[in-house]
């Protein structure tokens, strides 16, 4: 009788590193194969498409179902809606919280996550790095067993560094190189990352830890940018800028690139730290291909595909709208509390023109003076909510724009093991035309949760005065 093959979820399969990763896998393993666009794919012997927003729990959930391991190749530097009021880090808690949760709940035995090197002894990260790590902590918090691979510079046709690297090869007649391009980083070809990924999977020694992989060089970016323009048959002059900031850095990059500055900002900034592979596992950690052939094969690539790089693709359509903002709960205070406490500070902001109705069942009406129309309606969604997060389905109102098929929603979601909570609002479509909504109530609404934070921040002030009178009375009474 066969062995049953495993079944391993793989994210991001229409992205550069799932898409190639997915024709190896499958060679041994069923593959449920996960993109936000995945309805135009046709299934075959041992690939299963699946289409999933992993902003949804309930869409997470459904993504895992089956499978035995899963691997998370998900980052969210592009915006996910026609209207983006969030920061990538911000967003990136809630696809790991989201996927970390889907796990647990399906019995996945292993997720294999793919980072970035973290460097030793650093106190201060890049956001980019800070959040690779956030999230690696989010996916372990619920027990299932993580592998996290942590790369530097992967050197392949798409995907973010590279190509950006190899634009500011191509277009510029001379280098003027600030400091960070002499950073030291490790970088590793593509081809030897999914090596890594592959040998991961279902590798119960090396459950539980994090493995930095790179390749056979250790180099600095100014020597990558050399190389690279070698490659192309170039030879331009280099110039050390010693004063150049991190700052001047990031928008010369947009500006010779044309990326995004979502995109060139955190990795730019990430330039800093030196990334050079340290804790290694053997057969994993150490790639074969030097940087001038890997370079060679990523540029060739690139030049016979014709795809758009995903950095160039347009903005998502529609009339969308996700608005992610954390802030710091009180003491002993959790994410079903913030949704409740939420509410009824709204009653309290405006008065009276602005008040909020809450019924038995939670249901939550905004009222602007008549109580015939609310502003907006919020259903608490007990089936999808625990002490962690709090979900309230956007149900009606004159501001909303309800349809059959809506799934706009507001949720408060605590970050596992701290007191941070993320306030989001996902898949909302205003009544107002466009137009109108994005320079009025989008500002207003940036502006309540800018209130709340800062009523909440007096709140932990008022609790940590108490703490310290109670203190001063115990040891006065003692």
């Amino acid at each position: 009788m066969d062995k049953r093959r495993p079944v391993v979820a793989l994210t991001g399969a229409t992205g550069y590193i799932g898409g190639n990763l997915l024709n190896q896998i499958q060679e041994k393993a069923d593959v449920i194969a996960l993109s936000r666009s995945a309805d135009d794919k046709e299934n075959t012997e041992h690939v299963t498409w699946r289409s999933c927003d992993f902003f949804s729990l309930k869409d997470a959930e459904k993504a895992l179902e089956g499978a035995d391991f899963a691997i998370y190749l998900i980052h969210s530097m592009k915006p996910s809606a026609k209207l983006t009021q969030a920061s990538f880090e911000d967003m990136d808690v809630i696809l790991a919280d989201n996927f970390a949760r889907a796990a647990k709940k399906q019995g996945i035995k292993q997720i294999i996550y793919l980072s970035g090197i973290i460097p030793e002894g650093e106190k201060k990260l890049s956001r980019h790095l800070k959040s690779r790590l956030e999230v690696e902590k989010v996916l372990k918090a619920y027990g299932t067993p993580v592998t996290t691979i942590r790369a530097g510079l992967i050197v392949g046709p798409s995907g973010s560094s590279f190509p950006i690297l190899a634009k500011l090869a191509k277009r510029l007649p001379f280098m003027l190189l600030p400091k960070w391009t002499r950073t030291k980083t490790h970088p590793i070809a593509l081809k030897d990352v999914l090596h890594s990924l592959r040998k991961t999977v279902g590798n119960k020694e090396v459950e539980h830890q994090s493995i930095d992989v790179g390749g056979p060089e250790v180099m600095s970016y100014k020597e990558m940018m050399i190389k690279t323009a070698e490659v192309m048959g170039r030879s331009p002059k280099v110039v050390d800028v010693p004063l150049m900031t991190v700052q001047l850095s990031r928008l010369w990059v947009m500006l010779v690139t044309g990326a995004p500055k979502e995109m060139v900002y955190p990795l730019v900034e990430s330039l800093e730290h030196p990334m050079v592979a340290k804790n290694k596992v053997e057969g994993i950690s150490d790639g074969k291909i030097p940087f001038k052939e890997a370079a060679k094969t990523a540029l060739e690539e690139q030049e016979n595909d014709s795809n758009m790089p995903a950095y160039l693709k347009p903005n998502p359509t529609g009339k969308d709208v996700r608005s992610v903002q954390r802030v710091m709960l009180p003491k002993g205070k959790n994410a079903l509390w913030a949704g409740e406490e939420y509410l009824k500070w709204l009653a309290t902001l405006a008065k009276p023109l602005l008040w909020t109705d809450i019924d038995n069942q939670k249901r939550g009406r905004i009222h602007l003076i008549s109580k015939n129309n609310p502003l907006l309606e919020l259903t608490f969604s007990p089936d999808e909510s625990d002490e962690f997060r709090s979900l309230y389905r956007i149900t009606g109102g004159a501001f909303a724009s309800i349809k059959e098929n809506s799934r706009g929603r507001i949720e408060f979601r605590q970050i596992p093991d701290t007191q941070e909570c993320i306030i989001a609002i996902h898949e909302y479509e205003p009544a107002l035309p466009w137009f109108i909504y994005r320079y009025t109530q989008a500002n207003v609404h940036l502006l309540v949760m800018y209130l709340f934070k800062k009523y909440l921040e007096h709140l932990m002030k008022n609790d940590q005065h108490e703490e310290q009178a109670g203190d001063r009375k115990e040891i006065a009474e003692a």
